[in-house]
């Protein structure tokens, strides 16, 4: 065991939940609900793991109540952005504990609807739906006498269906294959979404309309899959992911590349043959969601070397 080394290390805390309220003078509230991940790295640690020596080792705790005193002592357009205070914690650390190297940091958003009755938002009350997760991760690293970060957004569990205008045909067939053509059917799926971002100075980073590319990503996903006419020609599900990415690699250029994975939850027509009904193929109307096992399409859509001047 002497003879062996460390690969690669990190600790910290995880599912942190901090929630911060901002009153506002008029009454109004607004709320942002957060679970938080910390983890700190840094050839400082190393003898912590081999030696046993936790001279060095900021405790989990103490990276606990970190995540409470920022929440309570940033200005509040620092806080209510999940890209602005995973970054905001993560550079903290760093910039506090000169032995750290990388801290990373993931938030996963906890969604709150605000009531609205004449459809008028209510200021200070909300409610709990099930929609997506918007979430977030910063590795803000020390380079030389700065601080360098990546940051990785998205969202997941946003599931969608569609009824007609997807199809799957002409794919390849040999001896082992028993589907049939699909010229129409049922899609759904269960979206996972990320985007990495270009801007790598903190500083800088921190100017991005993180709220306005999660919106129109969520946008682009939905409309993409309903409205652009592309998905409904070839209209395999690689196609739509494609078409979905792209649209938000134009709309935002301080996006590098998106990943989607897009799991099929298959609903197929029911055979009724033998009750004399006929319920295949155009004249479907009755289906049985098939949980297991499902397709699973994924990929990484980047812009060319030259979209990105």
């Amino acid at each position: 065991m002497e003879n062996s080394i460390i690969k690669s290390q990190a600790y910290g805390k995880d599912r942190v939940r901090v929630v911060r309220v901002v009153r506002h003078a008029d009454g109004w509230q607004e709320i942002a609900d957060y679970s938080v991940c910390i983890l700190l790295s840094g050839a400082a640690f190393e003898s912590s793991y081999t030696k046993g020596d936790n001279k060095l080792v900021v405790a989990t705790d103490s990276q606990k109540n970190t995540v409470y005193y920022l929440a309570k002592t940033l200005a509040a357009d620092r806080v209510m952005v999940p890209e602005v205070f995973a970054s905001e914690v993560a550079a903290f650390m760093v910039k506090k504990y000169s032995h750290v190297t990388t801290c990373h940091v993931k938030i996963i958003t906890k969604p709150w609807e605000r009531m609205k009755f004449d459809d008028k938002g209510h200021p200070h009350s909300f409610y709990r739906e099930g929609k997506e997760t918007r979430w977030t991760e910063a590795f803000v690293t020390r380079a030389g006498e700065g601080l360098t970060v990546k940051m990785n957004s998205g969202f997941y569990d946003l599931e969608v269906l569609k009824t007609t205008n997807s199809s799957f045909t002409d794919f390849w067939r040999d001896e082992l294959t028993t589907l049939p053509e699909m010229p129409d059917r049922v899609l759904s799926t269960k979206v996972l979404c990320q985007w990495t971002f270009v801007e790598d100075k903190l500083e800088a980073l921190q100017q991005t309309p993180f709220d306005k590319i999660y919106a129109g990503a969520k946008r682009n996903t939905l409309d993409a899959l309903a409205n652009d006419p592309r998905a409904w020609v070839h209209a395999s599900v690689q196609t739509t992911l494609y078409i979905m990415a792209d649209r938000i690699l134009n709309d935002f250029k301080a996006v590098d590349d998106v990943y989607y994975a897009l799991p099929n939850i298959h609903y197929f027509p029911f055979d009724l043959s033998k009750f004399g009904l006929k319920n295949l193929q155009a004249d479907a109307e009755v289906y049985m969601p098939i949980a297991d096992p499902s397709g699973y399409i994924t990929a990484t859509v980047s812009r060319p070397p030259k979209g990105r001047l």
